[in-house]
């Protein structure tokens, strides 16, 4: 047993150790504390009673004198907290009244675990408490969290509450922590997730229960939605006090300040105190409280039909706007300085857009940024320390290409501290050249300077003109404010936009990058299968309507796997059906070997077929291209096996898992033909040949790779694939007239150009390609990729070798030819499975059952075992 999996095995035992203490040293309630009473009240979910009881405490304090006729007062406290936060409060005021303090549910001596904890869930509990005490009428004091289930209660129960104090309470949504919803509650959902994660996977032997920030406080916050307040404060009708504190950091001034504004009946007093003076100053509140009460009671507090003209005005006018301070302002800056490790330009620019909306003030918003990216940065640095085996190892090599760690340490090797410089402003830069500089143990704290000024440089400009570019944006289009999250996130958009827009254009590789996405996006060959493939697929069901079986296609190649070559289909399987001498030699090794093996097997099929390199790899079920290399070395075969080579550079990443196939390397032009033969015919056809031509550059001797491919009015369409296929070479200068052929890998998607090749199409062609595939028993439909010699040979039909067969799902992939226009491409891709429906139809005849639509659609959907896999299974069984 590893070390590792010894301290594994300690924790878990530790770990259910502790999980039996707590459970046996639990009680179904907690007990009671001093001077606390209890009764049983039904559990609550959603507004519904449930038939579960659970156990409410609460505190009361009786008067002296007789308050017959005299409503109570109940006494709400905050969270996390239980009544003896307001119990000196309530001793206070029970001079003249009787006072009532609930432990909430979830807190104190009630009942911790309960299925809600929302206000709302807290407002019913309370209303039942003081039904069975007798209480039909009160004023509400709801202190801190307290306010908003005073305010539910009053919603809920409006005979029953006389009056509201909001004692530095929460109320509208709006000026609560970040001001919206979904972003509240994912904060509180990050501290339940943490509070639960410290309670429940630390072992502590029950040492942490009955903690003040357990779980039932964090539900408390998760559980509850403070968007219904407004309503209820704009509908409140009783007399109202609020008192809040102007050095209240955890609850704004300005939401007492707008509670005051939406409830025109209400008085408002601001102290000098913090937001805990509910306990910390009762002394100075009993008289203010006192004071409000028996103005209610003898009918002098306003009501809100009461209530001047001026405020009424006021109330219906527009909202106070929000600017962080205190706790929330805190919040924000962390949140912004952690979104910089996510995307540093998204981060500062929504710092810009808070401060244009005033929320933020510029000093801290910029600092926040700059603090999240320099230390960003830092830890890159760090990573580098580690060393480079910690780069091959997940999830370190899920995010840092080995290419791109290269690239960066040759580049910090020639220019040092220019290059930390010049990196901040060079987008794709950084993250390579920070790891180089850690792998190359350059001093922490001159590489610290380095990193700063260029930091303390670009994060204010930015920040800066993000907030003058949203702020032209939000005063322009009022709607950005109007509409909060979805305003928000629409002028984030626009601004990034912008600033994306605007670096692009600062230079020549940013504007030729430009050019090429703009290209792409108006050309449609280069448009993703999603955006051209609905009318395609809805021409499928109209034809799997028209012959009364949708899946009637999965039966026009009988004898290929995977519903005749529709996915997932062996290559090595279809490979093995011609007639020797057609195919390129060939030979399939399992992906369960480790890469030692898989490389000593690669070995053994070049001695055997007397081959060299350069050799192809490739994934037994694949498609697009994605997997595929021309390993020219032996060290290149060992990281295609590792799965360390650059994904990009493969279409995708090569999965290890899967099987893999070794193919010779064919020199040569390369065809693709798509052949088509009714069974009930002797002779098929070519339907389309495409012309696959492998782009060339042509050197200069002054400008880099990386120059030429987006000078090039073709290649720069494709500038990303390109650029990521030759990552290890663009800062080289080709000498002048040397060819560089840019990919040699036969696939659209992944850079190579396709040609219609139709006029290759001669008599001797297609008697071959006829021999071809009439060897391969029940082919009728697909395309076969061939290489030659040359042309001429094609046009002879002579030395054809066969490199892939394709099934029914294949393209005549002639429509990516630039001059085709897209509705050519349809006619050609809807004969093209019209004809699939066809042959379907004669082998149905025939006798040989199209697949059925369950099986059909698990194998679509990637739930069903291929062939090949079923037959490892069954070998290894």
């Amino acid at each position: 047993m590893s070390r590792r999996q010894g301290c594994l095995w300690i924790y878990l035992g530790a770990l259910a150790l502790s999980h039996l203490i707590r459970l046996f040293g639990a009680d179904s309630a907690p007990p009671l504390a001093a001077g606390m009473e209890a009764l049983s009240v039904a559990a609550v979910k959603d507004d519904r009673r449930l038939e579960r009881q659970i156990q409410l405490a609460y505190r009361q304090w009786q008067p002296s004198q007789s308050v017959a006729g005299r409503p109570a007062i109940l006494l709400l406290h905050g969270s996390p907290g239980d009544a003896s936060q307001v119990a000196d409060l309530g001793s206070l005021l029970s001079q003249r009244y009787r006072v009532v303090a609930p432990d909430l549910p979830g807190f104190g001596s009630s009942t911790h675990s309960v299925p809600d904890y929302s206000i709302r869930a807290h407002a019913v509990y309370v209303a039942d408490l003081l039904r069975e005490l007798g209480i039909d009428r009160a004023h509400v004091i709801g202190f801190s969290l307290g306010g908003g289930v005073a305010l539910e209660l009053a919603e809920l129960e409006p005979d029953l509450v006389v009056s509201v104090v909001l004692l530095s309470s929460i109320g509208v949504q709006e000026l609560e922590l970040l001001g919206q919803y979904h972003l509240n509650h994912a904060v509180h959902g990050l501290q339940l997730v943490g509070l639960w994660l410290l309670y429940e996977a630390v072992p502590h032997f029950g040492l942490l229960d009955g903690g003040m920030l357990g779980v039932s406080y964090a539900r408390n916050f998760y559980d509850t939605d403070q968007r219904p307040l407004r309503g209820i404060l704009e509908r409140f009708e009783p007399p109202m006090l609020i008192i809040h504190g102007r050095e209240d950091f955890l609850v704004p001034l300005a939401a007492a300040r707008e509670h005051h504004r939406l409830v025109p009946q209400s008085e408002l007093t601001v102290t000098d105190a913090g937001h805990f003076m509910a306990f910390m100053e009762p002394q100075s509140l009993a008289p203010v409280l006192f004071d409000f009460a028996d103005r209610t009671d003898r009918g002098v507090a306003v009501r809100r039909g009461g209530a001047s003209e001026e405020r009424l005005a006021v109330a219906a006018g527009e909202p106070i706007k929000r600017r962080f301070d205190g706790m929330a302002l805190a919040i924000a800056l962390v949140l912004i300085a952690l979104a910089t490790l996510a995307s540093e330009d998204l981060a500062c620019i929504a710092a810009g857009l808070l401060v244009a909306r005033g929320a933020l003030g510029f000093v801290p918003a910029a600092t926040a940024c700059a603090a999240g990216i320099f230390f960003g940065d830092l830890m890159l640095y760090g990573v580098g320390r580690l060393g480079r085996p910690w780069l091959e190892r997940a999830p370190l090599r899920w995010f840092i290409s080995p290419r791109d760690v290269e690239k960066g340490t040759r580049w910090f090797e020639r220019r040092g501290a220019v290059v930390i410089f010049m990196s901040r402003f060079l987008p794709g830069t950084r993250l390579p050249t920070y790891v180089a500089a850690g792998l190359m143990h350059t001093r922490f704290w001159w590489f610290a300077f380095h990193l700063f000024l260029p930091v303390a440089l670009w994060t204010p400009l930015l920040v800066a003109l993000s907030s003058l570019v949203g702020k032209r944006f939000l005063e322009q289009f009022d709607f950005f404010e109007r509409y909060a999250l979805a305003g928000f996130v629409a002028a984030l958009i626009t601004v990034w936009v912008v600033v994306a827009l605007g670096r692009s254009l600062a230079t020549w590789s940013g504007r030729r990058k430009l050019l090429g996405w703009w290209r792409r996006t108006t050309r449609w060959e280069f448009w993703p299968r999603w955006a051209t493939y609905p009318p395609v697929v809805l021409y499928i069901l109209w034809l799997g309507i028209r012959y009364r079986c949708p899946t009637l296609f999965t039966a026009a190649n009988p004898g290929l796997p995977a519903a005749g070559g529709f996915v997932g289909e062996s290559k090595a399987t279809i490979l093995a059906a011609p007639e020797p001498g057609w195919v390129a030699r060939y030979r399939l090794i399992a992906g369960s070997l480790d890469p030692e093996a898989k490389l000593a097997a690669l070995r053994r099929f070049l001695a055997d077929e007397e081959l060299d390199y350069p050799v192809v790899l490739k994934p037994d079920h694949g498609e697009r291209g994605i997997g595929v290399a021309v390993i020219r070395e032996e060290s290149q075969a060992a990281a295609y096996f590792r799965a360390d080579v650059d994904s990009h550079a493969l279409g995708g990443a090569p999965d290890s898992s899967r099987d893999v196939l070794f193919q010779e390397f064919v020199d040569g032009p390369e065809l693709g033909i798509f052949y088509v033969r009714r069974p009930d015919e002797e002779r098929g056809s070519i339907f389309s040949i495409t012309e696959k031509l492998f782009p060339v550059l042509i050197g200069d001797g002054q400008h880099s790779l990386e120059h030429l491919i987006l000078a090039d009015e073709r290649a720069v369409i494709q500038s990303r694939v390109y650029l990521r296929r030759n990552a290890e070479r663009l800062e080289e200068v080709p000498a002048a007239g040397e060819r560089i052929e840019l990919v040699d890998v036969g696939s659209h998607s992944g850079g190579t150009i396709c040609r219609d090749g139709l006029r290759h199409r001669t008599a001797a062609l297609e008697e071959a390609v006829n021999r071809m595939c009439r060897s391969v028993d029940g082919f009728y439909f697909g395309r076969i990729d061939f290489r030659s010699s040359s042309l001429e040979a094609y046009h002879r039909g002579e030395d054809l070798r066969v490199l892939e067969i394709n099934g029914v799902t294949s393209e005549a992939t002639h429509i990516y030819d630039p001059e085709v226009s897209l509705r050519q491409a349809y006619r050609v891709l809807f004969e093209q499975w019209r004809m699939a429906f066809e042959i379907g139809a004669v082998n149905r005849d025939r006798g040989f059952e199209p697949m059925r639509l369950g099986e059909f659609l698990k194998l679509a959907l990637g739930r069903q075992q291929s062939p090949r896999q079923r037959q490892t299974q069954e070998a290894e069984s």
